[in-house]
């Protein structure tokens, strides 16, 4: 018995010795990464920024996208329910900030699928080779069948005319919902009409057809997925959402 004791004693110390080791070495990955983590995470981001400009070629590398992005992209900060610029510090996120209430609002009676946004939201204004501004992104989220899918809408500088839907973050079924990226789906949004008299007048349906200018083809058998997109365009081109912003076309100023 005293025998049989002391064998399972040392193979739980064994175990034991080899959960702590095995902890310690992950620990010690996670953070020695943490930084190349935050160095790719942010060239994903100004890569898709780039992509809705209109600006991400072929063949390009980390510099190249780095240094477009630098020349021809500026991040501002917009106080949704004013529409107007704020000073933000740097490093400002404004999914993080919708989950301090003193930096966030309740969204209330909307399907969009999140509880909280934040007061203060990042816009990128796109300048051309002349140095002016030829389109405004605009960063949005929203429920899908699954989860939160996270995009970037692209205006023209008349503040109506879409150039770009991307949708870079979903959990969306992929030969259906996940049709969000086929390119030829995203193809048809340039050019749609966003607002009519005032109002968010972008639709997803069936059978749209490419020559109404409010409206793009439901994607086939994604019915809730397409609800989700229409949920957010809806949303965040509203009075609650962007709206304010793009009617007084504050880049102008």
């Amino acid at each position: 018995m005293s025998a049989k004791k002391e064998t399972f004693g040392k193979t739980i110390g064994v175990v034991v010795g080899v959960c702590l080791v095995c902890s310690i070495i992950v620990a010690g990955s996670a953070v020695g990464l943490r930084e190349l983590q935050q160095t790719n995470a942010a060239l994903d981001k100004k890569t898709n920024i780039l992509t809705a400009a209109g600006l991400l070629q072929t063949g390009m590398s980390k510099a190249d996208i780095a240094e477009t992005y630098t020349g021809k992209v500026e991040e501002r900060y917009v106080d949704l329910d004013t529409g107007k610029y704020v000073e933000m510090p740097d490093g400002y996120d404004m999914y993080k900030a919708a989950k301090d209430p003193s930096m966030s609002v309740q969204v209330e009676n909307s399907n969009v699928g999140f509880q909280r946004r934040a007061t203060v939201a990042s816009v990128y204004v796109v300048k051309n080779e002349s140095g002016d501004i030829n389109r405004i992104i605009l960063p949005v989220h929203g429920s899908g069948l699954w989860d939160l899918m996270f995009g970037f809408l692209a205006i023209d500088a008349d503040g109506n005319t879409i150039q770009e839907l991307i949708y870079y973050q979903h959990k969306e079924t992929p030969g259906l919902g996940g049709e969000i990226q086929n390119p030829s789906w995203q193809a048809m949004w340039n050019g749609k009409q966003l607002y009519k008299d005032g109002n968010v007048a972008i639709q997803v349906k069936k059978q749209a057809g490419t020559e109404n200018p409010y409206a793009v083809d439901a994607l086939s058998g994604a019915t809730l997925t397409s609800n989700g997109v229409q949920n957010t365009l809806s949303y965040w081109a509203g009075e609650n959402g962007f709206g304010p912003y793009l009617k007084k076309r504050t880049w102008r100023s």
